[in-house]
């Protein structure tokens, strides 16, 4: 192994350490790249130095940025539009009739990097207020970079941001225009709280996750890693919870943990095999 090799193998050790995210030897021409940024702020000039800069005491907020550097934070509103139908015209509905009695609903948007695809479930929410009239929306965004949740607390946008993947109509009638860029209004961001958080951590403290939205994220573990992070899930979600699912990723033959739904596509049930939220509470009480 070379020097530089040996240098890139400790900036993906780091990156696997802080979030479990695998770099495969496939994916190492990424490093450079994707710190190109962070070289230039902190004046470095290539790996190896950066890797002499970690190993120093005080290494903390560098060690932070650079898994920031190297998180792929890419998303915008209402990413696969055909997720989002199924979910206007299937998921929801459904959960009308489910929640009819308690009128609340959680969401769990998982990895959900800057913000956009809980803001665009908001959306959804907001633009049916009549059916939604004196219900209880959680919405919980969680992400492990520190700078993507940053911004998804703000919920401001840019005029790229804004126009990626959202009509004008709904612009106009979500979001109110700055100096700064575009502002989601109080009503959409009062439905959605977000986080900082590791998907292989203890889920967000609420009542149980009637829906999940774990999309495009679990494709960057292993196998072994994946198989914890399908547990973590499991014990955040409703016994009659769902789990969404990226358009390349898939449960079978992942986990015994969820089964297809016949709801669609990329929709998973919890199938038992693992405490969902409110059999693992009883059995923390218990205990």
């Amino acid at each position: 192994m070379t020097a530089i090799d040996a240098s890139h193998r400790i900036v993906a050790d780091l990156l696997r350490a802080r979030t479990g995210q695998h770099l495969s030897d496939e994916r190492m021409w990424r490093v450079p790249s994707a710190l190109a940024g962070l070289f230039r702020a902190r004046r470095i000039s290539n790996v190896d130095q950066l890797v002499c800069l970690l190993a120093e005491p005080d290494s903390g907020d560098l060690a932070t940025e650079v898994v920031d550097a190297l998180l792929n934070n890419e998303t915008y509103f209402f990413r696969d539009g055909a997720f989002f139908e199924r979910l206007s015209n299937t998921v929801l509905p459904t959960l009308f009739e489910r929640r009819r009695k308690t009128k609340r609903i959680a969401i769990w948007s998982a990895g959900c990097s800057t913000g956009q695809e809980a803001l665009s479930l908001a959306m959804l929410f907001a633009d049916d207020p009549e059916r939604w009239r004196d219900w209880k929306i959680e919405i919980v965004g969680t992400d492990i970079s520190t700078k993507a949740i940053a911004k998804a607390n703000k919920g401001l946008y840019s005029q790229f941001e804004i126009q990626r993947g959202i009509d004008v109509h709904r612009m106009l009638r979500h979001f109110d225009e700055g100096a700064n860029g575009w502002q989601a209004k109080s009503e959409l961001r009062a439905l959605t709280r977000f986080q900082q958080a590791n998907i292989l951590a203890a889920p967000p403290l609420v009542h149980g996750f009637d829906l999940v939205l774990c999309r495009n994220v679990l494709l960057y573990f292993d196998a072994a890693t994946r198989a914890e992070a399908f547990k973590c899930l499991a014990r955040g979600m409703a016994q009659d919870g769902w789990l969404m699912m990226g358009s390349g990723e898939t449960t079978i033959g992942q986990t015994a943990l969820f089964e297809s739904s016949d709801e669609g596509a990329n929709l998973y049930r919890h199938c038992g095999g693992e405490l969902s939220f409110k059999e693992h509470t009883r059995e923390a009480l218990v205990g």
